[in-house]
Formats: C-alpha cells, structure tokens, sequence
C-alpha cells in the first residue's frame, strides 16, 4: 500500500487525449488545429475557474508544440520575470496564473508579447478572469485580449462522473456509476485528484485480486487518508 499511495501523488501527464471536455470541447478542438497551423493566430487567451482545466490544457499544448516543432515553454506568473529572450525563440511560449504576474513580470510579458508577434511564433495565457478585469496593466490587458479569448467552464458532477467511468474502460474494468458517485462524494473533486485515485484503485485492485466496487473504494480512500496523514506528521 506504501507503493499505491506514493503513485497517488503521481497523476498522469497532462494531454488531448485525457483531457475531459465537457463543454470546453470547441475550445480542445481549436487549440488543436492551432499547434498544427490549421488557424493563423498568434494568441490566445483561456480564463475560467480553478479547476476548469487551463493548466491542463497549458501543459498539454506545450507537449504537443514540443513534439512538432522542437521548443516551447511553460511559465507561471512571476517566472516571466525570468525569461531571457536571447537567441532562439520558442515556438510557443505558455504562461499560466497570468492574473498572478507582478510588476516585473508584467514588463517582460509586454516584451514578450511583441517579440513573439514580430517573430510569428505563438502566444498561450490563461488567468482566472475575462481580460478586461484583469489587476494588471492595461497595456498587458489589451495584448492578453489581442488574439482568441475563450472561457473554460467547470465540469458538472455527471460529467466527471462520466469520465471516471470512460477513463476504467480505457483501463480495462467497469466502474459502476454509484462507485464513480462515492468517489465524487468522498475524496478530491478535481478531476485529476480522481483519475490519479482511480488508477490507484485499478492497481490495488490487481495487487489483492478484488474488483473495483464500493468495498475496494472504502478501503483505498480509507488508505490513502492514513498515509496523507503520516506524511503530514512528518
């Protein structure tokens, strides 16, 4: 169990594919044909609630800019302040938290911004609000707002639900849908908090020769609580 809980704390990389639309689906879908040059844009802008899925969907198109062209880069906030622009650019630049950049973050972003354009390479940002409110200045507001701005809308419960359900298929076992409710009631509600804790319980359930029911989801959840717990106490 010592294993189990440590890959608790592992959940997969974020990608397209376990990416959970809901209704953020057109969003999934243009992003896509965006890395693949299928949309002249040079920015974009996703805001929406913690949890809506804005890093994911950050980390998840750095990869795939990675994998097609050779470089991208994914910062949070103030590490803009950091960003060296010498030499060679990326071909997509994420920044994440954007609401979250402090003074000299927010002077490197408007640096940033122009360079990129000038170069034709690609621009990234996601914040918890609509540009227009964003605490920043408004220089770097009207340039977060310059390219496609999409809202991300929180999953419902029936939707996560869903995707547990969806996501045991894609393992190889059933979860029924009291099971995929008692974990929405009980543990984590971000999506990935559930998926990471539904793996766990896939291989628990492989290690001690039970299937995946509402008993061996008592007894993973009842597990995992004691480990944070220990780990808590140091």
């Amino acid at each position: 169990m010592q294993q189990l809980a440590f890959e608790l704390a592992l959940p997969a990389r974020p990608s397209f594919d376990n990416f959970a639309p809901g209704m953020n689906r057109e969003v999934l879908a243009i992003l896509s044909a965006w890395i693949a040059n299928d949309i002249d844009e040079r920015s974009i802008y996703l805001w929406g609630q913690p949890g809506c899925g804005k890093s994911h969907l950050l980390l998840a198109t750095v990869d795939l800019a990675r994998a097609r062209y050779g470089s991208a880069v994914y910062l949070i906030g103030d590490e803009v302040a950091g960003l060296e622009l010498d030499g060679a650019l990326p071909a997509l630049a994420a920044i994440d938290d954007a609401q979250n950049m402090c003074t000299a973050s927010q002077a490197a972003f408007f640096r940033l911004f122009q360079t990129l354009r000038e170069n034709h390479t690609r621009l990234l940002v996601a914040g918890d609000a609509p540009p227009a409110v964003l605490t920043l200045r408004e220089d770097v507001r009207t340039r977060v707002a310059a390219g496609l701005v999409f809202q991300l809308h929180l999953l419902s419960d029936q939707e996560k639900a869903e995707a547990l359900i969806n996501h045991a298929r894609a393992r190889g076992f059933a979860l029924a849908s009291e099971a995929a409710d008692y974990l929405l009631r009980h543990s984590r509600r971000d999506l990935a908090s559930l998926m990471a804790l539904l793996d766990a319980a896939d291989r628990y359930s492989l290690q001690s020769k039970r299937p995946v029911n509402l008993p061996l989801l008592r007894d993973v959840l009842q597990l995992a609580q004691t480990r944070r717990t220990t780990d808590q106490r140091g």
